[in-house]
C-alpha cells in the first residue's frame, strides 16, 4: 500500500501522520511517499520520519520526491493521499494579506478560513488542488484525499464538486471541543463517558448536544458558569463563550478564528472590544515567526540528540486510513459535501461539518437535520462567502472576488463596497503570480 503526503516539508505535521500509520500494524508496512517543492524542508521531514521508522522496527519504506516535474510519480498508485500544502508560505502570502489589507484599516487575526485572507489562501490554493485531482485522476484515481488544508470548507467543497476524486476534510478542532469547554468551566468531572452532536461548517460547527455519561444535559450547567467565565480579565476563549451567551451554543474553532468570522468583535469604531474580549490582533504572522524560529531550534536538537519515540497522535488521517484498510468502523467529524441536505437548512452545495461513520467503503456522512435557525444563519453568512470565493476560482470572473470580499461579514463591516473593490485589486497585484489571471 502507498500512501502520499503533499506538502511533506510541513515537518512537524507530517511527522504526526506518517507517525501515526507508523505507529499501526495495518499501515506501518506502506510505502510513504513524500511530496513537496522545497528539497531542504522535504529532507528534513524524510530525516526525522526515517529516525522514526527506525525506531519503530524499520519497516515500511520512504520515497521523497520533489518538484512539480516529479509530482504524479509521488501520487502513482496510492491509496490514500495527505494534503497539508500551504500556497505561498509566510513569505510573501501571508505577509500580502495581512498588511495590504491593513492600509485600509481592516484589521485580522488569523486569516486563513475567512475573510480577506481566507478569500486569497483559496485562490491560489485551488489551481493547484486541481493540478492534483488531475494527476490523481490519471494515477490513482481510487484514492481518498484527505485535505488538511484551510480554507477547509472551500478547498474541500472545490474538490467534492468540481473533481471526481474522492475527498474528506479534516480539522483538528472538533476532537478537542467539549474537552476543551469543560476544563474552562472547572466541569472536568464531566468528561468521562460524555456524549456530543457536533454538526455545522468548518470552525464554526456547533456543539448542538453535550450530556454527561448518565445522560445529564450539561448546557444549563454550562450556561449558568459561563458569567464568571467572562469576567477573568486574562481568559482567552470568551468570543465563543459570547456565542453560548447570545446564540445558545458553543462551536468548535478557538475565539482568535471566530473573532473575524462575524461582524461583532474587531471593530474599528470601537476599539475596546479588542481588550474586553482579548483579541490577538495579527496573531497567524505571529505564530508563524514563532514556529519557524522554534522549528530551526527543534530540528538542530534532534540532529544531536537523536528523535523522541512517537505515539500515535489524536489526528483522524491514521484513523480513516486503518478502519477503511481493515474493513472496521470508526467515527470521526468531517468535512464533506452537504449533498442530500445531510443539514437541511444549510444549501446543497456548502461543505459541511458532520458526524461520518467510516468503514471499509470509506466516509460515509451522516444526516442531522436542520440546526437551530441562528446556528443556520451564522453558518450561512460564511458559506455565501465559500460558494462566491469558489465560484470566483472556477470561472476566472474576478466581479465573483469582489462580491464574495462584499459579503464577508468583518470586511463588510469596517469598509465601503468601493473600499472593498480596491482593497481587492491591490491583494490581486500584490499577489502576482501566485494567483491565475482574472477577467
Amino acid at each position: 500500500m502507498k500512501i502520499t503526503f503533499m506538502g511533506a516539508g510541513s515537518t512537524v505535521f507530517a511527522r504526526n501522520v506518517i507517525g501515526d500509520c507508523m505507529c499501526t500494524d495495518a499501515l506501518k508496512d506502506s510505502v510513504f511517499a513524500l511530496y513537496d517543492i522545497d528539497a531542504q524542508r522535504l529532507e528534513e521531514s524524510r530525516t526525522i520520519l526515517e529516525a522514526i521508522r527506525k525506531a519503530k522496527g524499520g519497516c515500511g519504506k520512504i520515497e521523497c520526491y520533489v518538484g512539480v516535474e516529479n509530482r504524479r510519480d509521488a501520487l502513482r498508485g496510492a491509496s490514500f493521499v495527505v494534503n497539508a500544502i500551504q500556497v505561498g508560505l509566510y513569505d510573501p502570502c501571508t505577509i500580502i494579506d495581512f498588511e495590504v489589507p491593513k492600509k485600509y484599516g481592516l484589521r485580522q487575526t488569523i486569516g486563513d478560513t475567512l475573510g480577506i485572507g481566507g478569500i486569497m489562501r483559496t485562490l491560489r490554493t485551488i489551481p493547484v488542488l486541481k493540478g492534483f485531482a488531475d494527476d490523481m485522476a490519471e494515477v490513482c484515481p481510487d484514492a481518498l484525499f484527505l485535505n488538511y488544508v484551510n480554507p477547509m470548507a472551500m478547498l474541500t467543497g472545490f474538490m467534492l464538486r468540481y473533481t471526481p476524486i474522492k475527498t474528506v476534510g479534516l480539522c483538528h478542532s472538533v476532537q478537542v471541543c467539549s474537552r476543551d469547554l469543560l476544563k474552562k468551566l472547572d466541569m472536568e468531572d464531566r468528561l468521562e463517558g460524555r456524549k456530543e452532536l457536533i454538526a455545522g461548517i468548518n470552525h464554526m460547527a456547533w456543539l448542538l448536544e453535550i450530556k454527561d455519561k448518565n445522560g445529564v444535559d450539561l448546557y444549563p450547567e454550562i450556561k449558568a458558569r459561563v458569567p464568571k467565565y467572562m469576567e477573568k480579565p486574562d481568559a482567552n476563549d470568551k468570543v465563543r463563550m459570547d456565542y453560548i451567551r447570545n446564540f445558545g451554543y458553543y462551536c468548535t474553532e478557538s475565539s482568535e478564528h471566530n473573532a473575524e468570522y462575524n461582524m461583532f468583535y474587531i471593530k474599528s469604531k470601537y476599539p475596546e472590544l479588542i481588550e474586553r474580549y482579548n483579541i490577538p490582533l495579527d496573531e497567524y504572522p505571529r505564530r508563524c515567526i514563532d514556529q519557524i524560529a522554534r522549528w530551526k531550534e527543534d530540528y538542530a536538537n534532534m540532529l544531536q540528540n537523536g528523535v523522541k519515540e512517537h505515539n500515535r497522535s489524536n489526528e483522524y488521517a491514521s484513523q480513516i486510513m486503518e478502519t477503511i484498510v481493515t474493513g472496521g468502523t470508526y467515527q470521526i467529524g468531517g468535512n464533506v459535501l452537504n449533498t442530500g441536505r445531510l443539514i437541511s437548512n444549510l444549501p446543497e452545495e456548502a461543505c459541511v461539518e458532520v458526524p461520518c461513520l467510516v468503514n471499509g467503503y470509506g466516509v460515509q456522512p451522516c444526516r442531522v437535520g436542520p440546526l437551530p435557525l441562528q446556528c443556520a444563519a451564522m453558518n450561512m453568512t460564511n458559506i455565501n462567502v465559500q460558494l462566491l470565493t469558489i465560484e470566483a476560482a472556477v470561472t476566472g470572473k474576478r466581479e465573483h472576488i469582489y462580491q464574495a470580499a462584499m459579503l464577508e461579514p468583518h470586511t463588510a463591516s469596517e469598509l465601503d463596497i468601493d473600499t472593498i473593490r480596491r482593497m481587492v485589486d491591490d491583494l490581486i497585484e500584490a499577489h502576482g503570480d501566485y494567483l491565475p489571471k482574472y477577467h
